[in-house]
């Protein structure tokens, strides 16, 4: 196995570096995400008290894709990508003092590492795709299928993390949990920092400071409506679901955690096969026509909830559409990805892909915030509604983009 391995390409090699470290990195995130949620709202949260301790975690995600793809491009991509494993080590760490220390500040704190690292890692992992694909097969349906792939895959492990999280604190506890995933991903890093090239992705011109912001109308308009489609998810998912699970439904930790697993595995599955989905169409007009179906979803799911116009079970109405939402969503998602990697620019890759992820941790911040609020003041069925509005946004800022996009 390791000959065959040794005997692969230099680039194929140093892309299955990147996506291996990115899988163990999304493995401990999505894990962590579960234990913290699972674990404080036991303590005697409020929904809004949990939200709050991802609000730094978001808020330095939008901070980071920002700086950061500046910094990948003068520095290299394998240092970004071995700085975001080593401050998650960090972030882990800070979270396995006595429990009388984990305060809400302090657990931000280490959220707010956490967030620095994993927005690192995730720009990092996609930006070294566009140097790692050679460069005849740009804009054609292998550069898509890689995408589509990494990113596919991410999310699936992303959803095998949600079920470690639950299984481990259900096993040996939270602190005991946190421990295991901080010697795991060390492992990982010393793999990394021994075998990434030094070159990875760095500009042949150092880009200044000021460059940080997009120029690009095209990657302005496209990152504008990543802000939206994220947050049309996150309003929902992140905080008021499992929330409504464990209250509503009365789901223990395991099978809260066991069900947001297998939602997201399903939904990296999806994103993996886009490319299949989509008969490898993947610019302005899919774009659009995968959001606009999206649109829709939510605010059914909530006419359901209300028993609107007929009478089902929550059980059904929530799971049914929770699956089929996860599975448009996933199309959207890969669509995305794909539209900014093709449009960034080939020298400083790192600072389209940057700005655009930016954009993506804001969707990100404002669901967060969005989903304890609204589930406190209207339930679920209104961050729902906000969902919908969000999308139908979505829809009308991908019509700017650019016919050739």
């Amino acid at each position: 196995m390791i000959a065959r391995v040794a005997a692969l390409p230099r680039e194929i090699r140093q892309y299955l570096l990147v996506t291996g470290n990115y899988w163990a990195f999304t493995l401990t995130d999505g894990a962590l995400r579960m234990l913290v949620v699972l674990y404080f709202y036991g303590l005697g949260y409020s929904a809004l008290e949990v939200a709050l301790l991802f609000l730094f975690y978001e808020f330095f995600g939008v901070v980071t894709n920002l700086v950061g793809g500046w910094l990948g491009a003068r520095l290299g991509l394998n240092r970004t990508m071995n700085l975001g494993l080593g401050l998650q080590v960090v972030a882990l760490a800070m979270l396995l003092v006595p429990v009388a220390w984990l305060s809400v500040p302090w657990v931000m704190a280490a959220q707010a590492l956490s967030g620095i690292a994993k927005d690192l890692n995730k720009m990092s992992a996609k930006s070294a795709i566009k140097t790692l694909v050679p460069q005849g097969t740009e804009g054609h349906e292998a550069l898509y299928r890689w995408v589509a792939l990494l990113t596919g895959s991410k999310n699936a492990l992303k959803g095998v993390g949600f079920f470690l999280g639950g299984l481990l604190l259900t096993l040996i506890g939270f602190q005991g949990a946190i421990l295991a995933m901080a010697v795991m991903l060390a492992g990982v890093l010393a793999l990394s920092l021994a075998r990434l090239d030094g070159d990875l992705g760095r500009a042949k011109a150092k880009p200044k400071f000021r460059e940080m912001l997009s120029k690009s109308r095209a990657i302005n308009i496209l990152s504008a409506a990543r802000m939206c489609l994220f947050g049309a998810r996150d309003v929902w998912f992140v905080v008021a679901l499992p929330v409504f699970l464990a209250t509503r439904f009365e789901w223990d930790s395991w099978q809260v955690g066991g069900f947001l697993a297998l939602w997201v595995i399903g939904y990296g599955a999806v994103q993996a096969v886009a490319p299949r989905i989509t008969g490898g169409t993947a610019g302005r007009g899919a774009a659009i026509a995968w959001a606009a179906a999206l649109t829709a979803l939510p605010a059914l799911i909530a006419l359901g909830l209300e028993g609107k116009p007929l009478e089902v079970q929550p059980q059904v109405v929530l799971l049914g559409g929770l699956m089929l939402f996860g599975a448009v969503f996933a199309v959207n998602s890969s669509l995305h990805s794909f539209l900014i990697v093709r449009m960034a620019r080939s020298d400083g890759v790192s600072l389209d892909v940057g700005f655009y992820y930016m954009a993506n941790a804001m969707g990100r911040l404002i669901g967060t915030l969005l989903s304890g609020w609204l589930y406190l003041a209207g339930g679920l069925t209104a961050t729902l509604w906000v969902s919908s509005a969000l999308l139908a946004a979505t829809v009308l800022i991908s019509l700017a983009l650019p016919k050739e996009a």
